[in-house]
């Protein structure tokens, strides 16, 4: 079942990816596909019905009972624990409920059970809420992240959040005395003078594809790796990803021989963060926006209203360090429709038998008479 889960988070990731590379095609796009997958996963054991259906077709969760779901992601993050003596994995999930709200104790305690979720009441109209919960985001990224949040929406009942903490050395460091400025070639073509670390002849994972070449950079003792996909100089990066996508993926993956080569790399860090509403919505999950139904969290009406995700990522010679949180913000949804209707003027009235549909009696009524009393 984890392998299920695996494949399942892979689809999604790919489909994500490619929404939000069609969003802005022309800048730096880095998101944890495992974080927004957790953040979701939680979200996910409180909606019901046409909104469950549609997290389901987003997410890739089709073909599993919500149980299956819960189970595979607890033993997928148990798995994902002592990685290597060189590599540092850190996952971390938080609840963080408007306080008196009333919240179903059955999802609270999914989220704890599986997900090991810590699960907080606070006033969210207190001054120190938004810093409490920042507060443990930048605990749980080891200060990579400091803030997730700049302000609480007045109908927010309900903050989901996964953090993501990983460092890991690599198993051939670059030497700092092979970093050189070279030049860098900007998607417009524009030349870029740029620190490129260099990695001298060396026996590793390498596969030549269509119009690209990879390789991998393993971590430790191998276990962990970053893929690097170089477009060929008469292909493009927008070629490439036009082609990225989960079946292809799985096929690349088994194709890498080792072989030796050199590796120049850029040394770089950035900070990204994206609001994810619109491509989750691009992927299907629509539902679970503005009139969404999560009954298995609460009995009132409650929707999905942001989904915030921020990455920090550095790459030197040293190895990696990243991190990644996603906050999921539970509103307030629709309330129950109510109406006025003053019966005042000329009006059409039937008498109806509902369950054969029969129409009993039927007409207008222009003026109404009082009835005759005895």
């Amino acid at each position: 079942m984890k392998n299920k889960i695996v494949a399942a988070n892979t689809r999604f990731a790919f489909k994500l990816f490619g929404k939000l590379t069609k969003q802005e095609p022309d800048k730096n796009i880095f998101i944890s596909p495992a974080s927004v997958g957790i953040a979701l996963a939680m979200t996910y054991n409180g909606a019901v019905g046409q909104t469950q259906a549609a997290m389901a077709i987003a997410l890739e969760l089709q073909e599993m009972s919500l149980l299956q779901v819960n189970k595979a992601n607890a033993q997928l993050l148990k798995t994902l624990e002592n990685l290597d003596d060189q590599v540092e994995l850190a996952i971390a999930n938080s609840l963080w409920a408007q306080q008196k709200f009333p919240f179903k104790r059955d999802f609270l305690q999914r989220t704890q059970d599986f997900y090991k979720a810590k699960v907080t009441n606070l006033d969210f109209s207190a001054a120190d809420s938004l810093a409490t919960i920042n507060y443990w985001v930048s605990e749980n990224t080891n200060g990579k992240i400091e803030t997730i949040l700049n302000k609480l929406n007045p109908q927010t009942i309900l903050i989901l959040i996964n953090a993501i903490y990983f460092k890991g050395i690599w198993t051939n460091p670059f030497d700092k005395e092979n970093t050189h400025n070279r030049v860098f070639t900007l998607l417009d073509g524009t030349p870029k003078q740029h620190p490129m670390m260099s990695l001298e002849e060396t026996y590793r994972p390498y596969y030549r594809g269509d119009n690209f070449q990879a390789v991998s950079l393993p971590y430790g003792t191998g276990r962990v790796s970053m893929y690097i996909f170089l477009p060929d100089q008469d292909s493009s990066l927008e070629a490439f990803h036009t082609n990225l996508n989960a079946e292809n993926w799985e096929k690349w993956m088994n194709q890498f021989d080792k072989m030796n080569g050199k590796v120049i790399l850029p040394r770089f860090q950035l900070e990204y963060e994206v609001e994810l509403k619109d491509a989750l919505i691009a992927l299907g999950m629509g539902a679970a926006f503005e009139e969404g139904n999560f009954d298995q969290m609460c009995a009132e009406p409650v929707c999905v209203g942001k989904v915030i995700h921020k990455i920090f990522l550095e790459v030197n010679e040293e190895g990696t360090e990243a991190a990644a949180v996603t906050a999921v913000e539970m509103q307030r949804g629709l309330s129950a429709p109510t109406f006025t209707m003053i019966v005042d003027r000329p009006f059409f009235c039937c008498i109806r038998d509902n369950q054969t549909g029969t129409v009993l009696f039927m007409g207008s009524i222009v003026e109404p008479k009082s009835p005759t009393s005895d």
